[in-house]
């Protein structure tokens, strides 16, 4: 198939559509119950329509602010575009597609599984999984189709055939970063906007309904009700989808552009490394589909949570055999990961073994995850019987259990991270982090079932049909509660593999070869990053705070004013409270978001691309353990207060629902409703976001123009280093207060070695490069510059020039002596093994210094050296050693030199 390979990436996830479009058709067959039950979920459905509407308008202007930008920065650059902000935009679209996609099927689906509860539980759950399928399939078949699409598009406009790892692929990466960018920037607003929605009117209606009126949950009676329901799906389904769809779009962007940095001789042009997460993804919309087919039960006694986990176990499983196979056909045995002039084996076998390694990292962290939020599990019970004693004690041991949760999950992150670059380097990060968000599809129709089963319950309670039915909707709603901290944890565990690999794709981007803790800078930095996910989060509970305050007062005002509500003799003021959440959103979203965006843009900018490297690892460390424990606390908290739905043994005793430990239980669950649904699931984006947009940054902040010193021409001159001292050989080696790298005619007084007739001496440096070509040179002469240079051993920079000192001309005339040759062979064979270098050739003092600069360009290019990657400076103002007289020992009309544009 070789490259045509690429093209058949998007049917897969076309596929994925279609089944989408086929089970959303089913879920709208099914019976939408009575009149009663269709008009209260008309208010949801209404409510939530109308929420998107407010929300994407504000939207819609950042979006158009942002791609502005992002185009005119794209002219500043030659390896961005303003194509990039074309990207963002679509990108931004098809995330509040996926989300509007999720939401639509949901508040179809809701009633139709409140009537279907009312046959059996497999029809409940056969109904609700269905509608949740379909929000997975549309985030998994969107995000192949848009990224895979305009990968190949980009591919046509900046690579063509210039090759998998060049300058070209990475300006293609770069502008398809704005894809990424726009999905994430619209899945945090979307989530924290959803966020706030839904826990404002969720915590209002539990603390005036059920604490102070003592009604039962998600009673019609209750004002805030309808609007509780709308902000489910509004944030847990809207808000989640835009968030995973940016999750698995950011996930294949990090590994590709970490893939271009592989070389590999393939049978799809080099680019098989790229392509590879792609095709993992696409298989795995296909797997997912399968996996659905076994998401079912038969009779009300069956466990539901056994149903499900079947059908992931089953997904993830085929992803892990269809892999070996996928890696084997794709992959050579063995490739070269190359950066900074240094290469790192990888085998293709231990490519696939990271991908295996991801895939158990994410099963793991959801299975620790179940066991912290499940009911009937110690960290749930434990938290029941603290119920006894108060509200205070609930609180206490919800926090503690929190944290607690966190300890485990970390340890199996650490060991995927190592495990995985110990496999194959940052690409094998990057690969298991692809591995493990493969069966996103699945993922995510398990986690969009919960609010649809928890709107089912509410209608069930709003309808006041018979309790069968509502036991049965509460069934599948616990699972739900349990599925949706699941699938939480498994989004924070991404992200955090997600960031690592941006991370490490923005250091090649940027021209940094790391984070150097020792300069104080980046150590303030550090710091600064881990307090954002700290300050992220108060904003974001605050805002949930504030709102949750606005619609007490309402719902207070509504019990007062309006006679006959607590006797079911009149009807609500619904619309009101759905008004208080959606300004209360819209308002509060902002702040947090604009946080995530500037924070990264400003240090970067401000302070250099080592020290955002610092934020960026503390936002990340900090933001995922923060996700973590929010998630897990608010999640066992909320399963804590459903525990006395069916009755729990306190101290002997037994309490259900309204007696005091089960009050505690509420404020418990109040307390963790906004970690677990504002506040925690927003971390995962805020970590990916803040290092995407320091991607797209990246290469207007590259090290080039921030650190190291200029060559002080007249110590190199003598061949002397910043403290004064000769090497004896004309060659100094300046330090960050001193000269750079250069060659001069004498050292301390030692003979000259630089003569015309040693210009064919080659002796004493050798280097084997990626590509099999060894370089033989002179330990004091270009070739062994040059490797210093690239490896970043030496301290010089961009302005750093140095010597031919192989290369001569004829008297009065432009054209290379034949010693000449060998030194233009290994500058074109180190070009070809670091094809991201780009070399300015400088020759002078006299007119023919542009001609002889011509000269060496030509013979580079005729060795096969794209010219693109070459510029040719002879005689002027700006021309190199125009103030020396002598150059290697020989009148400077015969020196020729070089310097490193681009790394």
């Amino acid at each position: 198939m070789g490259s045509e390979l690429m093209y058949y990436i998007p049917l897969m996830g076309v596929v994925g559509l279609v089944v989408m479009i086929a089970k959303a058709m089913w879920v709208n067959k099914q019976d939408a119950g009575d009149a009663n039950m269709q008009e209260l979920a008309g208010y949801i459905a209404r409510g939530a329509s109308a929420f998107l509407k407010a929300e994407w308008k504000v939207l819609g202007v950042f979006a158009a602010i942002a791609a502005v930008l992002l185009a005119w920065s794209g002219t500043l650059h030659p390896n961005s575009d303003w194509v990039i902000a074309i990207a963002f935009v679509i990108g931004a679209f098809f995330s509040a597609f996926a989300g509007w996609i999720g939401m639509s099927i949901a508040t179809k689906a809701n009633v139709r599984t409140t009537q279907a509860a009312r046959t059996s539980l497999a029809q409940g759950l056969k109904v609700s999984f269905n509608g949740g399928t379909v929000m997975g399939l549309g985030v998994a078949g969107l995000a192949v189709v848009g990224l895979s699409t305009l990968f190949i598009v980009f591919l046509k406009m900046y690579v063509g055939d210039a090759g998998a790892n060049g300058l070209e692929m990475m300006k293609c990466l770069e502008v398809l970063a704005g894809f990424s960018l726009g999905a994430e920037s619209i899945a945090l607003f979307a989530r924290v906007g959803g966020g706030i929605y839904t826990k404002a009117a969720d915590v209002g209606a539990d603390l005036v309904g059920k604490v102070e009126a003592g009604i039962p949950e998600d009673d019609a009676r209750n004002p805030a009700t309808i609007a509780d329901n709308v902000g489910d799906n509004v944030g847990d389904v809207a808000g989640m989808g835009a968030d995973l769809f940016g999750s698995y779009v950011a996930t294949m962007l990090a590994t590709m552009v970490l893939g271009r940095e592989v070389v590999s001789a393939d049978n799809f042009g080099g680019m098989a490394p790229i392509l590879l997460p792609m095709v993992i993804a696409g298989l795995g919309v296909l797997f997912s589909i399968i996996g659905t087919f076994f998401v079912k039960i038969n009779k009300d006694s069956d466990s539901v949570m056994n149903a499900l986990n079947l059908g992931n176990w089953s997904s993830m499983l085929l992803v892990a055999i269809s892999s070996y196979f996928v890696v084997d056909w794709m992959l050579p045995e063995t490739m070269q990961f190359v950066r900074n002039g240094i290469s790192v084996e990888v085998t293709s076998i231990r490519v696939f073994y990271a991908i295996i390694l991801g895939l158990v990292v994410g099963t793991l962290m959801s299975m620790v995850t179940e066991y912290y939020t499940s009911m009937g599990r110690r960290p749930v019970d434990s938290i029941v019987q603290k119920s006894g004693t108060g509200h205070g004690t609930n609180v206490i041991g919800g926090l503690a259990m929190g944290m607690e949760s966190t300890v485990l999950p970390i340890l199996i992150l650490a060991a995927g991270i190592w495990g995985s670059f110990t496999l194959a380097g940052m690409y094998g990060v990057a690969i298991a982090a692809a591995g493990m968000m493969a069966t996103t599809a699945m993922q995510l129709a398990i986690d969009a079932f919960g609010p649809i089963a928890d709107n089912a319950g509410g209608i069930a309670e709003m309808s006041g049909l018979p309790k069968e039915v509502r036991e049965r909707t509460d069934n599948l709603d616990a699972v739900g509660n349990t599925t949706a901290a699941t699938g939480k944890g498994f989004a924070i565990a991404s992200a955090a593999l997600t960031a690592l690999a941006l991370f490490a794709a923005y250091v090649g981007m940027s021209g940094i070869t790391g984070i150097d803790i020792y300069k104080a800078d980046v150590l303030a930095m550090l710091f600064v990053g881990g307090m954002i996910p700290f300050f992220f989060s108060s904003l974001a509970i605050s805002a949930v705070g504030k709102a949750a305050m606005d619609m007490v007062y309402e719902v207070r005002r509504q019990f007062r004013e309006i006679p006959g509500i607590m006797e079911g003799k009149a009807k609500p003021e619904y619309e009101k409270c759905v008004a208080i959440s959606t300004k209360a959103s819209i308002r509060e979203m902002i702040a947090p978001g604009a946080l995530a965006l500037l924070s990264p843009i400003i240090v970067g900018f401000l302070a250099g691309p080592e020290a955002l490297g610092g934020l960026l690892a503390g936002i990340t460390v900090s933001g995922v353990l923060m996700g973590m424990f929010q998630n897990n606390a608010g999640g066992a908290w909320d399963n804590a207060k459903k525990s006395f739905e069916k009755g729990v043994i306190i101290d002997g005793k037994e309490f259900k629902k309204g007696s005091e430990p089960h009050k505690a239980a509420v404020t418990g669950d109040t307390v963790g409703d906004p970690f677990k649904d504002t506040s925690g699931p927003s971390m995962n984006i805020l970590i990916k976001l803040t290092s995407i947009v320091a991607l797209v940054i990246a290469p207007h902040i590259n090290e080039g123009g921030h650190t190291v010193p200029t060559m002080d021409t007249d110590a190199t001159e003598q061949g002397v280093d910043a403290t004064g001292h000769g090497d004896g050989h004309g060659h100094g080696h300046g330090d960050h207060s001193g000269p750079g790298t250069g060659t001069g005619s004498t050292g301390d007084g030692a003979a000259e070695r630089d003569s015309l007739d040693q210009l064919n001496v080659r002796k004493g440096f050798t280097t084997k490069l990626i590509t099999g070509f060894e370089v033989v040179g002179d330990s004091l002469g270009l070739e062994h510059d040059l490797m210093l240079f690239i490896q970043r051993a030496i301290p010089t920079d961009k302005t750093t020039w140095m010597a031919f000192d192989q290369v001569a001309f004829a008297d009065g005339a432009a054209a290379l002596n034949t010693g000449s040759k060998q030194q233009i062979v290994n500058i074109a064979e180190i070009l070809r093994a670091f094809p991201t270098l780009e070399l300015e050739i400088g020759a002078q003092a006299d007119v023919l210094g542009q001609q002889r600069a011509d000269a060496i360009m030509a013979g580079l290019v005729a060795k096969g050296v794209a010219p693109a990657r070459l510029v040719a400076k002879g005689y002027g103002a700006d021309a190199p050693f125009a103030s020396k007289p002598l150059y290697l020992g020989r009148p400077a009309t015969k020196g020729a030199a070089l310097r490193v544009s681009r790394r």
